[in-house]
């Protein structure tokens, strides 16, 4: 499994949103994983405001519409329909992310997100998956305003 890390993100939700299309765009069927409700809705909140061009296809992993979605949030990761692509909005590892064949964590630049991200970062590395890094300081850095 890969397992993509984003850091120095100044805001993880809609540093969140921004990869969630992005992957949407390209084909992919993602879960979102956030079992804060009050991130989860942040989360929807911001799917429906960020793109005004564009409409990004999401539901709650309890809508009945779940298995013609291509991004799914949800509390936990039992029983969705699709393996692809899963983004953890958690501090902590998520139970059965193993399923996936990629792996997205966005790691906020404080010391306690980071904190947690270096454990999950090493965690990884330990269980021999394929981990990259990218800093998302630098691609604000190259887009001109």
């Amino acid at each position: 499994m890969d397992v993509k890390f984003y850091y120095n993100a100044p805001d993880r939700l809609r540093a969140a949103c921004a990869i969630t299309a992005k992957a949407v765009a390209q084909g992919r069927k993602i879960v979102v994983f956030a079992p804060d409700h009050g991130a989860a809705q942040q989360y929807d909140m911001l799917l429906w405001a960020a793109q005004p061009l564009s409409f990004v296809p999401h539901v709650m992993a309890t809508s009945p519409l779940v298995d013609r979605t291509p991004v799914v949030m949800a509390q936990a990761l039992s029983n969705l329909p699709h393996d692809d692509v899963l983004i953890n909005l958690a501090d902590d590892l998520p139970t059965g992310y193993e399923r996936f064949k990629l792996l997205v964590e966005i790691v906020s630049g404080d010391d306690t997100g980071r904190d947690a991200a270096r454990q999950r970062w090493r965690f990884y590395k330990e269980h021999q998956h394929v981990v990259q890094a990218y800093d998302l300081a630098k691609d604000r850095a190259r887009t001109p305003s």
